[in-house]
């Protein structure tokens, strides 16, 4: 594999590749591997480096317009986004979180995975634009491979909770390959096969897509880094996989042969802005969370000699969701820590912003937690041989699910817990009025910035809402401990949810059969250009609630059989 700068390069060069791919994150990495197992001649072209870095960062800010601006969105986004990522900060990304880096999102990601159910794919008739050109047969072959790539289990553990309006919801951790006590970082990952059919051109930003003269064919890539050095990439075929952001502003800002942007003929581009709106709908106090933490707790599964790790929640089933003609939904549960935790108390003392007294207080008490996490962390070492953690952890894994699934969340540090807070994550609905254009504000490198108008609709408040309800009512018929619902619920009050952006941008570039309702054919390309197509999440139709990770692969692994098929042919 040979791996690149943009400023070792001679200025205004010019580079030439069969295919070029823009974005190293999932998608493209993915399509990038396919190919090269094809025998293609790749070309990555990163934003960033082989890590974050706050330099590049700084080309992450958006322009936020409409959601996410009160003050309770801004700390709820702050607590959920902040310990993931990071470089990331609310007042540069007040919507989503990108990561300027080879691996993408996948730098800041928890690692969740699930399928998208069948009903996702439908056309619905309570949901606006709803309908994808493929049913769940069709993708489930991709799907398979997509969870080879993640090193996912295909098979799950079997339903536990099984009612008219609620069933078991599964997701999944991708493990690394790389590292045993870690998630899946794809850029870690991609280094360490080195495939010799792959060049990687870091710190290379892409300033715009050229087009041949008619319109008709992608011609060209220009790049820039933030030190001003400038290439040109010319290539056969080319990927779009820069994010669900990035993807929609570089063909907008890409005007120069037609005014509007790249396949923008019917003012597609852009529009129709998803993410899964999340809200906190309960909690369970500590003294009743052992049987809920024991049923909608962590799970392993075996297979192909390797443990896996599986997540319980619960979803809307088909039938309610048609009858009160609600959006799809899903609850989790999640460890909440306590003010007094140790591990976050010795980060205060080392940073020396603490009370004192107050938190060596508790480092003290919280010994036994803070010795095993030192031993975790030995574990983690890159000088314990592999084949000892394989063991210690497959084993963990069988034994006792629950413990290695905090140390993953946690990276290793386990942490004193007061009760578990009900999380919910919601479909959003299609809305052409949702949507990223150009800001007037522009960027270090002279492209303007993305300018977000995020839109939450009723029927996301709705579902958020009755889910809450059902959740209560279900788990009470279940003899089970019943949550304490946040006052909008309790009150039925759901113009006040505090809704937040779970980071999974979707739908700007949509996939459709007819170039006037969207911009990408089934096979991913931009209806009017010839040899220019789109990968990830941007191309999602409609958004299901699960994480989109698995099914974004999924389509990458499709798209890339067919990139092979197209350099075949010539």
């Amino acid at each position: 594999m040979n791996i690149d700068r943009l400023s070792k390069l001679d200025d205004n060069s010019t580079m030439t590749a069969d295919l070029v791919i823009v974005g190293g994150g999932p998608a493209g990495l993915t399509i990038a591997m396919q190919c090269a197992k094809a025998g293609r001649k790749v070309l990555v072209v990163e934003s960033g480096l082989e890590f974050e870095d706050a330099e590049h960062s700084t080309l992450n800010e958006v322009e936020n317009v409409d959601e996410l601006q009160s003050e309770a969105q801004i700390r709820r986004r702050v607590e959920f986004h902040g310990p993931q990522a990071e470089f990331w900060s609310s007042e540069i990304q007040p919507f989503g979180v990108r990561c300027r880096a080879l691996g993408g999102s996948t730098h800041a990601w928890a690692g969740k995975s699930a399928p998208f159910d069948a009903i996702d794919f439908k056309a619905r008739s309570w949901v606006p634009c709803s309908g994808w050109p493929m049913d769940r047969g069709q993708i489930e072959p991709y799907l398979l491979r997509a969870m080879e790539v993640l090193n996912l289990s295909p098979g799950e553990p079997p339903r536990r909770f099984d009612a008219a309006e609620l069933h078991s919801f599964y997701w999944q951790f991708a493990r690394s390959r790389v590292e045993r006590l870690d998630i899946m970082r794809f850029g870690r990952e991609f280094l360490a096969k080195r495939s010799d059919q792959i060049h990687v051109l870091l710190d290379a930003t892409v300033t715009r897509i050229g087009l041949s003269a008619d319109g008709s064919h992608f011609s060209h890539l220009d790049i820039a880094n933030t030190a001003g050095k400038r290439a040109r990439i010319q290539a056969r075929l080319c990927v779009l996989a820069a994010g669900g952001i990035e993807n929609a502003r570089l063909l907008l800002a890409s005007n120069d042969v037609h005014s509007k942007g790249i396949g923008n003929h019917y003012d597609r581009v852009g529009r129709y802005l998803m993410d899964h709106p999340g809200a906190r709908i309960g909690r369970i106090e500590a003294s009743q969370m052992t049987s809920l933490a024991k049923l909608f707790g962590f799970f392993g599964v075996h297979h192909k000699g390797r443990a896996h790790m599986f997540m319980h929640g619960l979803a809307l089933t088909p039938q309610i969701q048609e009858r009160e003609q609600l959006l799809n939904a899903a609850i989790y549960f999640a460890t909440e820590r306590a003010p007094d935790d140790p591990w976050d108390a010795l980060k205060r003392l080392l940073r020396h912003d603490a009370n004192f007294q107050h938190d060596l207080c508790s480092v003290a008490k919280g010994s036994g937690l803070i010795v095993k996490g030192i031993g975790m962390k030995i574990l983690s070492d890159h000088r314990t041989p592999k084949m000892l953690k394989d063991i210690i952890i497959n084993t963990a894994i069988r034994l006792s699910p629950n413990m290695v699934a905090d140390e993953f969340q946690c990276r290793g540090l386990p942490h004193k817990l007061t009760g578990l807070r009900i999380e919910a994550i919601c479909e959003q609905i299609p809305n052409a009025d949702s949507r990223i254009s150009l800001s007037t504000r522009r960027d270090r490198l002279g492209m303007p910035l993305a300018k977000v108008d995020w839109r939450i609709n009723d029927l996301e408040r709705q579902t958020l809402l009755r889910i809450a309800e059902i959740s209560v009512a279900c788990l009470s018929s279940a003899g089970m401990p019943v949550p304490k619902l946040e006052d909008w619920a309790v009150e039925r009050r759901p113009q006040d949810i505090v809704i937040i952006d779970m980071a999974h941008t979707l739908g700007t570039t949509r996939m459709s059969v007819d170039a006037k309702t969207g911009v990408v054919d089934q096979n991913c390309k931009i209806h009017d250009v010839h040899n220019l197509y789109v990968a990830g999440g941007s191309v999602f139709p409609t958004s299901g609630h699960a994480n989109p990770t698995l099914m974004i692969l999924a389509l990458a692994t499709r798209l890339a059989d067919h990139l092979n098929q197209q350099l075949a042919a010539g």
